[in-house]
């Protein structure tokens, strides 16, 4: 009696521990985007699930990682003082690599290559370079390198908007001459509304996953994962999936 209690005891033991390791959650890599900067990064309004090709891209890397990706929406001009402090692991959030932000962090290897535009009414026939923006006002994202870039352009005046669709639709409303903003997002915008255009880049610009400098190994993971992505085809997919054609 008392060897079959034993057994019994023992099969339960085992029970449990093989349920605990079933069990057992993945570490979660806690990761900030400003999600207003389509199609890199927003939420669908009716769901509030975040989308866009840097979600799937942090999203297939936390997977490469065996890791559950946690997004936390953040504001712009909060979004590298929250990573100083800890609030989250690392950021995806179409941020362009520069030396001013790699002397606080880390980045990735880049992961898209993009360029700033100008972005102007279809019935303007006037602004075609940035010589053309002279005396003019322009309006852009706060705190991005469409900011800066407009900021270099002397005799413009700059309007500066929390959200990329602010800045858009003060273009649409004639509050300004032109808009300066990535050209992926130009794109996006260009198909949604279809009287305004945009020109060719005038710079160009390399995407990164920005990762608080003491954090070198989870830098190394993140690089790794992405360089596996980018070999296997799995990058190439998703970047098909939100540029098609383009």
């Amino acid at each position: 009696m008392r060897k079959t209690i034993a057994i019994a005891c023992m099969l339960m033991l085992a029970i449990a521990l093989m349920s605990g390791i079933a069990g057992a959650a993945n570490p979660v890599l806690k990761v900030a985007t400003d999600a207003a900067f389509p199609p890199f990064e927003y939420q669908d309004e009716k769901t509030g699930a975040f989308l866009g090709f840097d979600m799937d891209l942090i999203n297939a890397i936390g997977k490469k990682m065996g890791m559950d990706v946690q997004i936390i929406n953040t504001a712009w001009d909060g979004i590298i003082p929250g990573l100083l402090t800890g609030n989250y692991n690392c950021i995806i959030s179409a941020m362009t690599i520069t030396d001013e932000r790699k002397q606080v962090v880390n980045f990735s290897d880049p992961y898209f290559n993009a360029g700033q535009v100008i972005v102007t009414m279809k019935s303007n026939t006037t602004i075609k370079t940035t010589d053309d923006l002279v005396g003019k006002a322009v309006s852009v994202q706060i705190g991005t390198t469409g900011d800066l870039a407009a900021s270099d352009i002397k005799g413009v005046t700059v309007k500066r908007f929390n959200l990329a669709p602010d800045a858009i639709q003060e273009l649409r409303n004639g509050g300004v001459v032109a808009c300066i903003i990535d050209l992926a997002v130009a794109e996006e915008v260009a198909a949604e509304y279809t009287d305004i255009k945009f020109s060719a880049p005038f710079t160009e610009e390399l995407y990164g996953i920005a990762i608080a400098k003491k954090d070198t190994d989870l830098l190394k993971k993140v690089n790794s994962a992405l360089a596996d992505l980018k070999a296997s085809g799995e990058y190439d997919a998703i970047f098909k999936k939100w540029f098609a054609g383009k």
